[in-house]
């Protein structure tokens, strides 16, 4: 392993986990851990040094920040640029490159070294703060994030309606995972044959979308968590299931997951947004695969309260460029397949969004020493 666990029995149970996965692998199979974070514990502890022969794990788009397109970016760089607007959004969402057609700085850190007003928040509420703060100004937040940070825009929305705040809108860009999931399996050259799925999303939203993929698919998904013995459980259920030719949700986060999810942050995010089509770095537009205002929030979207401002594009092309961030975040390529990985492409200058993004998969590699 790449670094030691946190205890003996931990070590211990990992380890009868990895022979008895080793046991039940007859033959070659290949799975996808959906989430960045999974993908960050895996390389950290070296589970996918663990696995037998002919088992291999892939990594799937990651994280929000990593799939949160150029062209978004764009959009929120000029804005940011306005005089009259604060942009504010999440940490990593500042250093997550453009295209830069325009010759200026290529992400929010840059414009805002320009000049423009652009601010960290920790939370979706802290925008309506700032509305409140600032009445002459127009804040415009970025809001990026699975379903499992919708929830809290969501109640941005339905408080900043609540309040009349007229000069706060959402730049939106959230996306929803299971329609990329689908657009994995059903992309040409496809390799995945099961799923290790997001315990974080899954405690919110349920399981029933995946029971709906893994029957029309017919591949196996597992609900799983973070922990080593989570992931490792995980991969157990999954290789399980296709040696016997089986393709259906398990749970192996019962601790935490429940098949209805969490229904008090489902019907708040179900009262705000409604899926649409999604334009996903890497992917182009996944049908269905973002959340956009519903009608009587409408004109809280930043597109509809800046008309200048240009639409969702039908597709999303990336800058041209040695970084190879598309194929590794359709789990095509690994980081060291990247001839900017580790030279040109650090965390301190990264090159795409995977290494940006503190659940991307090329900053995992990074960050742990993975270097072949």
């Amino acid at each position: 392993m790449s670094a030691p666990l946190a205890a003996t029995a931990e070590v211990a149970a990992v380890r009868e986990l990895a022979a008895e996965l080793a046991a039940v692998t007859t033959r070659p199979w290949t799975l996808m851990e959906v989430c960045g974070g999974q993908t960050h514990a895996i390389v950290r502890w070296g589970l996918d040094q663990l696995l037998p022969p002919g088992l291999r794990l892939i990594h799937g788009p990651g994280c929000p920040v990593c799939v949160t397109p150029a062209a978004t970016i764009d959009a929120a760089r000029t804005l940011a640029r306005r005089p009259e607007v604060i942009l504010c959004s999440y940490g990593d969402m500042l250093r997550v490159p453009g295209r830069a057609a325009d010759g200026g700085a290529g992400d929010l850190l840059g414009v805002r070294a320009e000049g423009g007003d652009v601010r960290l928040l920790t939370s979706p509420l802290e925008a309506l703060a700032l509305a409140r703060r600032h009445p002459d100004r127009q804040v415009v937040f970025l809001a990026v994030g699975f379903e499992t940070t919708a929830p809290a825009t969501a109640l941005l929305v339905r408080q900043a309606t609540a309040a009349g705040a007229s000069n706060l809108s959402l730049l939106a860009a959230h996306v929803r995972v299971p329609p990329a999931m689908a657009a994995i399996l059903t992309a040409e050259g496809n390799q995945v044959q099961g799923f290790l799925a997001a315990g974080h999303v899954c405690a919110v939203m349920g399981t029933a979308e995946l029971e709906d993929l893994a029957e029309w698919h017919r591949v196996p998904v597992v609900v799983s968590g973070f922990e080593p013995l989570d992931l490792m459980r995980g991969l157990v259920a999954c290789v399980r299931q296709l040696e016997r030719g089986e393709a259906r949700v398990a749970n192996a986060y019962g601790r935490v997951v429940r098949q209805q999810g969490n229904p008090a942050a489902r019907g708040l995010l179900e009262s705000v947004f409604e899926p649409v089509d999604r334009p996903w770095r890497g992917f182009g537009v996944i049908p269905g695969g973002g959340l956009g205002l519903r009608a009587p929030f409408r004109n809280l979207e930043a597109r509809a309260r800046f008309p200048d401002l240009p639409g969702e594009p039908a597709a999303a092309p990336e800058p041209a460029g040695v970084c190879i961030s598309g194929p590794i975040l359709q789990g095509r390529a690994r980081p060291m397949d990247c001839p900017a990985f580790g030279t040109a492409c650090t965390p301190e200058h990264p090159l795409g969004a995977p290494m940006v993004s503190s659940e991307g998969a090329c900053a995992a590699y990074h960050r742990y020493g993975r270097r072949g």
